[in-house]
């Protein structure tokens, strides 16, 4: 699970913080030369996010499903990686996961 990260969004005259929380299958195991790799599946990311929206007193805006290529890539941030590359030379890994943009509770 990542930290929340914060997005301004300016309402009229209301300055409000949007934020997101993204879960992610974590890694079991490091891809090799002839292993692709091992991770948890789709379902406990969800459970992940489940346990955490039961936790928090947020106003959730809005869920999705993320996919993006090689997060686990040593050269590459997660899923918190603006750009994230992929090549015609390697093969790529897609990975998904779920992110959680909300408000805080008061807001």
């Amino acid at each position: 699970m990542g930290d929340p990260k914060k997005v301004t969004k300016l309402t009229g005259s209301l300055n409000k913080m949007l934020h997101y929380i993204d879960f992610v299958p974590e890694e079991k195991s490091a891809p090799g030369i002839f292993n692709p790799g091992e991770h948890e599946d789709f379902y406990a990311a969800v459970a992940r996010a489940n346990a955490w929206l039961a936790t928090h007193p947020v106003k959730l805006v809005n869920l999705e499903t993320v996919v993006l290529p090689n997060i686990w890539s040593r050269w590459e941030e997660g899923s918190k990686d603006a750009s994230i590359g992929t090549s015609g030379d390697m093969p790529s890994r897609w990975h998904q996961f779920v992110r959680c943009w909300y408000l805080d509770a008061e807001q």
